[in-house]
């Protein structure tokens, strides 16, 4: 079970802005005027496009140092993620549902750094349901869907099973999600808690589409239909 973090998960925006000045301003001794919007990129990406938009030729080591840059100023702004962020409607009880399903394994696949990712989460005490060594981050290179293959690929590894999009569940925000899932090998379950409508996570080919997670009984619904011969069937 793939769990997107940043409007799926958690809300801290104002943060990880702060954040992203900082790293902007040690890497290129420049104020940033502009971050680009995450719609679902990876830090990776969003970092490169970043220093475009603000007229910065990028150099062979400037993703490295940025990413070094950000992990460390997200980490000195971890204390106000629960102060100034949120917790997305019904994450924590969507999470603790899921738990209780037999044979299912949290983890993340997201954009964001790793230990970013952990910080977001545990800011929420969300990071007892995660097991964090199986995902798939954001300084990692690769594309989302490839990402996603990574992250089956650690699975299959520590527990032995292969991993398909009959065994896989993501649960995430945006169209990007979505189409990352599909061509990666996963059932996907959007929630409208994004910058994505119903009907956009339906056009980009989700399985299925929840308001937000405040349903935690529904949300358990679809990843056990999803997994199971009738639910693979059906899809």
């Amino acid at each position: 079970m793939l769990w997107n973090v940043d409007l799926t998960l958690v809300d801290v925006a104002i943060v990880s802005r702060d954040a992203y000045a900082e790293a902007f301003r040690a890497v290129t001794g420049r104020p940033l005027v502009k971050l680009v919007p995450p719609m679902g990129r990876p830090d990776s990406e969003i970092v490169f496009e970043t220093l475009a938009v603000n007229g910065i030729q990028a150099e062979d080591d400037h993703l490295p140092r940025f990413l070094s840059a950000l992990a460390a100023a997200f980490a000195d702004r971890r204390g106000r993620l629960a102060k100034e962020g949120r917790m997305m409607p019904g994450a924590r009880d969507a999470l603790k549902s899921v738990s209780r399903l037999d044979g299912v394994v949290q983890t993340v696949l997201t954009g964001t750094v790793k230990s970013n990712a952990v910080h977001k989460l545990k800011a929420f005490g969300l990071d007892k349901y995660i097991d964090f060594e199986l995902g798939g981050y954001g300084e990692e290179p690769y594309p989302k869907a490839t990402l996603l293959q990574v992250a089956q690929g650690r699975a299959k590894q520590r527990l032995g099973t292969p991993f398909t999009a009959a065994n896989t569940v993501m649960i995430g925000d945006s169209t990007r999600d979505v189409q990352a899932a599909k061509i990666g090998g996963a059932a996907v379950i959007g929630v409208a808690s994004g910058r994505s409508m119903t009907s956009e996570l339906r056009e980009a080919g989700a399985d299925l589409v929840l308001p937000d997670l405040s349903n935690a009984s529904e949300v358990v619904a679809a990843v056990a239909g999803l997994t199971s011969p009738a639910g693979r069937k059906a899809g």
